[in-house]
């Protein structure tokens, strides 16, 4: 039996394209992008102004069933039927986030696809990239010394150091920076506050990179932030502070798309990368609809369930985009389907049918979740060398009596060639099935009717407990104007509910909101729900114990 290759061996084998071959498949001006490298690139947005006419492509949207340890395989889905796609002779570009080091140093290792459904060049993906993580961490920490500096000074805006909400970040996971106090050493240090830290990825400033559609749009949306409240309680914002410029500086070159390739040359757009727990988890609207522009097909993925990336995509990304998904492909495994089912992880191998047909209520509540939106799908079964035939065919009529097929895929060990029945069968739905896309809430409804429209359509709560603090902030952020926001959930990715060990379909339970946080940059209101952290931390075993480089300057255990 042959040995199977990690994802990193597989990715440095393959043969990739110079980026500016990439760029001819695209048809793009020779003015119009910049190498970083030989192998990648930032497209300028003059890209967008050129093609304003020109008739978009469709939009197909990854996503999946709630994520277990077992593994669901959404990217590399995302990845796989992107080029399968272009090998039925579509013109197709794949939109996806770029990776968090946090994670990648922490539990997940790498994160760009796997087996030979991968981006390239991955190394470079997982690490620091073209370095837009590095400008948000800069932009975001350069705001919170000139807000302390501003304290410092005299303090004209009368802000109370008590209620400063704007933190640091760093893109790592590192739980002994989540409360700090800053400014100690006496009056020429600073004046002392209590703050902390939070991870890159969780910053305002990232989501406002992700949601904006132009370099103007990310000024006016970073001049909205509120960075703390004055002795009146009002909230002071970076308009306020006058530094929405200084930040826009930092920024600008970050808010040009990436591209990259695939194992396949399938051209790939890489950018940005909010969490989609604790923000809108969604690549940016600028990267998607530039890939709209440059092909026929654009395969982009949301992070985690569709409780929670696929309902921030539509309910928030689609809304300031303006744009309407084509189709929705929501991936399962048979694995994970088991263990929803209340299989242990080390009994996943074996057969169990029985198990797999309990733990499918979970994919039926994401599927229903989609077609409330008014949106075709199809079940994307992301083969294991496990599953068996017994258990394929149970799913799949399972979902054919739900209304849904559910193509079976095998892109991590065949590439392309391995999703051609999904790419095949998203055009044909993408042709033939009515689409009658809707958000599910009217942004003019109370931020309380919001919060129990998503809890209970998309999560199947019974409603919703709305702690104290939340209820005196809803009334503050209304009487603010803030009240007609979408709103971005914080809640656990694995549970339908907001406690991460009730898997399946939970039934008979509320979401505990407990506490509100204004983004007002993002354009949206933050409801944290449970024990969700904008700060991970690290597990006793890191995946960067895994970490190295050899002496030919390869990377090692990344994937």
């Amino acid at each position: 039996m042959n040995e199977v290759k990690s994802d990193i061996e597989i990715a440095q084998e393959c043969t990739m394209k110079p980026i500016d071959e990439i760029v001819e498949q695209l048809k793009v001006a020779k003015e119009d992008w910049e190498p970083y490298g030989k192998y990648k690139a930032k497209l300028s947005l003059d890209v967008l102004d050129r093609l304003h006419n020109k008739q978009d492509g469709k939009i197909i949207l990854v996503t999946a069933i709630s994520p277990t340890p077992a593994g669901e395989g959404k990217s590399t889905v995302t990845v796989g039927l992107g080029q399968a796609l272009s090998k039925i002779g579509k013109n197709s570009i794949i939109a996806l986030r770029e990776p968090s080091l946090g994670p990648c140093m922490g539990i997940k290792g790498g994160a760009a696809g796997g087996g030979y459904s991968q981006v390239v060049p991955m190394e470079d993906i997982n690490l620091h990239f073209t370095g837009d993580f590095h400008a948000i961490t800069t932009a975001h920490n350069a705001l919170s010394a000139l807000l302390d500096n501003h304290i410092h000074q005299g303090n004209h805006l009368k802000i109370d150091v008590r209620r400063v909400v704007w933190k640091r970040v760093v893109d790592l996971n590192d739980r002994a920076l989540r409360q700090v106090v800053v400014g100690l050493g006496g009056p020429i240090q600073g004046v002392p506050r209590e703050s902390g830290f939070d991870i890159t990825v969780a910053s305002e400033i990232m989501a406002i990179l992700c949601l904006a559609n132009n370099l103007k749009d990310l000024k006016e949306r970073l001049a909205r932030i509120v960075i703390a409240y004055n002795f009146e309680q009002q909230p002071v914002t970076v308009k306020d502070l006058g530094v929405e410029g200084a930040l826009t500086l930092l920024l600008k070159e970050a808010l040009k798309p990436n591209l990259v390739q695939t194992l396949e040359n399938t051209p790939a757009l890489i950018h940005g990368g909010p969490f989609a727990n604790i923000a809108h988890g969604c690549n940016s609207i600028i990267a998607t609809k530039m890939a709209a522009k440059l092909a026929d097909y654009v395969v982009t993925e949301a992070g985690f369930g569709a409780d929670l990336g696929a309902e921030k995509f539509l309910n928030i990304k689609a809304r300031y985009a303006n744009i309407k998904p084509s189709l929705v492909v929501v991936v399962a495994t048979i694995r994970a389907l088991k263990m929803h089912g209340g299989v242990p992880k080390d009994e996943l191998k074996k057969e169990n049918v029985a198990a797999l047909q309990l733990g499918i209520d979970n994919l039926l509540k994401h599927i229903d979740t989609i077609k409330s939106f008014g949106l075709p799908l199809v079940v994307a079964v992301n083969k294991f060398i496990t599953d068996t035939d017994a258990e394929v065919a149970a799913l799949q009529e399972l979902c054919k009596e739900h209304g849904v097929e559910a193509v079976l895929t095998e892109v991590w060990e065949k590439g392309g060639e391995g999703g051609e029945a999904l790419a095949q069968k998203c055009v044909t739905l993408i042709e033939e099935e009515e689409n009658n896309f809707e958000h599910l809430y009217h942004l003019n409804v109370s931020i309380m009717e919001k919060i129990e429209t998503i809890a209970k359509k998309v999560y199947g709560a019974d409603g919703v407990d709305f702690a104290p603090k939340a209820k005196k902030q809803i009334a503050q952020f209304e009487k603010e104007g803030w009240g007609e926001l979408p709103i971005c959930m914080a809640k656990t990715q694995y549970s339908l509910s907001d406690d991460p060990t009730r898997l399946g379909r939970p039934e008979g339970f509320t979401i505990t909101v407990r506490e509100l946080r204004p983004s007002i940059g993002a354009g949206f209101i933050v409801a944290l729900t449970g024990d969700v952290m904008t700060m991970p931390g690290l597990p006793k075993q890191p995946a960067a114990l895994r970490m190295d480089v050899s002496e030919d300057g390869k990377a090692i255990g990344l994937f």
